[in-house]
């Protein structure tokens, strides 16, 4: 009983922290883009899309 207690709580805990890890990455990526757009606009290059400034 010990054994199935102890696999499901790390498989709580994995997956609360896959969660974690995911929604930080998500809001990272986020905060980048709106850096690089806000970026963009102050130097008049003004990106109006997600493509690389050739």
């Amino acid at each position: 009983m010990d054994i199935v207690l102890t696999a499901v709580l790390a498989a709580i805990f994995f997956y609360v922290l896959y969660g974690v890890i995911r929604a930080a990455t998500r809001d990272g990526i986020i905060a980048a883009r709106q850096s690089r757009k806000t970026d963009a606009t102050q130097n008049g290059q003004e990106m109006t899309h997600d493509e690389p400034a050739s």
